[in-house]
């Protein structure tokens, strides 16, 4: 099997990933734009685990909490940004699906709006000197007649003037996007189509008129000032650029095939689509500073590399080989690290191919322990119950419950044991399965009701939430401990140290912040120090309200990322009379009204969750 590589071979220079990248940013850098660095995947937005979309560095942007022409020169800004979304991790492996891509994108936070983004598009597309494509058709927002959000009009009249004809008009579910995360900028949007040398029309840009911003509560604000936020996959564009069916046709993933077919042959091509695209995936995630593990990020990491595992089980049919995964790791690092903006592969090429070893290791051995519970524990079984297990025409099921214990005890995913299924002749009964699934999540939704996550409601406190006023009083005697915490951090390692995300349960609070290194011992002693010192002295704690602007005039610390309403409350630790004031912070409350409520604080944990990113883990006795 051979995907097909066939370049574009039109008029257009465009003819690899590279140039596309390059061309992009040469064409809005020539605009007026200033060219900002991709983010890491692990994103500064504490609503989402991983980034999902371009625009998620510059939320803050829209809303108007920062400054573009301050920070950047321009209120107009482009990237070529690293993302990854889990939303169609089942469909990867036809023709245009995956989980990591890169966007292009270009945004402008005040600098102009829908005549100019519809014709920065419309040239960068059909343009001669750029992409040199036909633009087969776009469409626009209808309107929603639930919100009361009228219809584009605007944009279609743009596109006619441009001489598109072709016009399509769509709702909410199409033509609406955002935000990312719980709340945020959001928009009616126009979409471009071209057509793919197979004949489909296919669509590569979205363009977003962020107008609105949507609070947790699905009410709709209208931004005082509109901007402009648009995303095009790169792959896509490529696919279309170079006349290839798929997207795994681009020279994007033409070597990278190249690498996997020696190792595991050359058909299924869906299954060598899934490693390609998995395995990408999980250099970029572990070059950013995740490590798989059963929580959040790290679980997303663990997931698509046992994923890719699983596919190559499936073409080799003998067992796994865990060393599978090494010389098609090394082309992707060797394939991207030729880029400027991803050299840092090199660097980190060790690390990630130790990460994914032991990765793979270690699902090797949880497969021979679940097969060897197949064989304790229900080829057994049936022996014992005088029935013959492993003959197809039996047709003998697995129940739910085992399918579930698989699942849970060995990392077993359904689809590794349809294979086992497959191979020794007996049925699965998954919908047993699913509701075994079903009962286990309801029991996990019930312990994270009692989490505090920055939005719940319990009691008149506005944040914490918590089963009963015992734990209540727990989590805001560690509510106020954080803030303690975040000072004697930037007391021992530098005022340059930002909270990045916190979370705060009935059983111990977690900060995020911004620094690049492990602490050492002798560091974490010295903070846990700093932060006993503070509560032993019986700090008074108080808060005044003030409009935003006042608070940040008074030096007071907002490192949320959320929307701030005008005026907010502000947090203090100390007094004039106490030695003066060593903490002050934007923040919802509520806290003790003495440090000494807080008991004695304790650090149970220190790690990494991303490039530049540790966390710490403490409790209060």
């Amino acid at each position: 099997m051979k995907e097909n590589t066939k370049v574009y071979s039109g008029e257009s220079k465009v003819k690899t990933g590279t140039e596309i990248r390059n061309l992009f940013l040469e064409f809005f850098e020539k605009r007026g734009h200033k060219v900002v660095r991709s983010s890491l995947l692990v994103p500064d937005d504490p609503s989402v685990l991983l980034t999902t979309a371009g625009m998620q560095q510059f939320k803050r942007y829209y809303t108007g909490e920062l400054d573009a022409l301050k920070d950047f020169g321009s209120k107009n800004t482009a990237s070529v940004q690293k993302c990854f979304r889990t939303s169609d991790i089942d469909e990867v492996g036809d023709e245009s699906h995956l989980t990591f891509f890169e966007m292009l994108g270009n945004f402008s936070f005040g600098g102009y709006y829908k005549k100019e983004a519809i014709q920065y598009t419309y040239d960068f597309i059909a343009g001669k000197d750029w992409m040199n494509l036909s633009i087969d058709h776009v469409s626009v927002f209808a309107g929603d007649d639930k919100d009361k959000i009228p219809p584009d009009v605007e944009s279609e009249k743009i596109w006619k003037s441009l001489g598109i004809k072709n016009i399509d008009k769509a709702g909410r579910e199409d033509n609406f996007w955002g935000p990312t995360g719980a709340e945020g900028p959001c928009g009616p949007t126009t979409e471009v189509y071209v057509k793919g040398s197979t004949g489909k029309s296919v669509e590569v840009w979205n363009i977003v008129f962020n107008e609105y911003y949507r609070q947790c509560d699905g009410k709709l604000e209208k931004l005082k000032t509109p901007g402009v936020d648009t995303g095009m996959g790169l792959e896509r564009l490529a696919m279309v650029a170079q006349e290839t069916p798929t997207i795994f046709g681009t020279d994007l993933f033409s070597s990278i095939f190249s690498s996997i077919i020696p190792i595991i042959g050359d058909k299924p091509v869906e299954k060598i689509r899934i490693i390609a695209d998995h395995l990408r995936a999980t250099v970029f995630l572990i070059a950013d500073g995740i490590e798989p593990s059963n929580m959040e990020r790290g679980y997303v990491l663990r997931r698509i590399i046992r994923r890719a595992m699983l596919a190559h089980y499936r073409f080799i049919g003998a067992g796994l080989n865990p060393e599978f995964y090494r010389d098609p790791a090394q082309e992707i690092i060797n394939l991207y690290s030729r880029e400027k903006q991803y050299e840092n592969l090199k660097n980190k090429k060790d690390l990630i191919l130790t990460t994914i070893g032991k990765e793979t290791q270690r699902f090797s051995k949880s497969i021979e322990m679940g097969l060897k519970f197949f064989e304790k524990h229900i080829f057994v079984r049936r022996k014992e119950e005088g029935k013959p297990f492993a003959i197809a025409s039996q047709n003998y099921t697995l129940s739910g419950k085992e399918i579930f214990d698989l699942h849970q005890n060995y990392g077993f995913q359904v689809e590794l044991t349809r294979e086992i299924a497959k191979e020794k002749g007996f049925l699965l009964d998954e919908d047993g399965f699913r509701k075994e699934l079903e009962k286990h999540q309801e029991i996990s939704r019930a312990g994270v009701e009692k989490k505090f996550g920055g939005h719940g409601l319990m009691f008149d406190t506005g944040e914490l939430k918590a089963g009963d006023k015992k734990e209540l009083e727990y989590v805001t005697r560690l509510h106020t401990a954080t803030h303690l915490l975040q000072w004697a951090l930037r007391k021992t390692l530098g005022e340059t140290v930002r909270q990045m995300g916190s979370d705060i349960t009935v059983q111990r609070l977690r900060f995020d912040f911004s620094f690049g290194r492990k602490l050492t011992d002798g560091e974490l002693q010295a903070v846990e120090k700093l932060v006993n010192e503070q509560i032993e002295k019986k700090l008074p704690v108080s808060f005044k309200e003030m409009t935003k602007e006042e608070a940040l005039r008074e030096g007071a610390l907002a490192f949320f990322k959320g929307k701030y309403p005008n005026t907010v409350k502000v947090y203090s630790i100390g007094s004039e009379s106490s030695g003066g004031v060593i903490s002050q912070e934007l923040c919802g409350g509520p806290h003790v009204s003495s440090t000494r409520d807080i008991g004695t604080f304790k650090i149970v944990k220190e790690e990494s969750v991303g490039e530049g990113v540790r966390r710490i883990r403490a409790i209060v006795l």
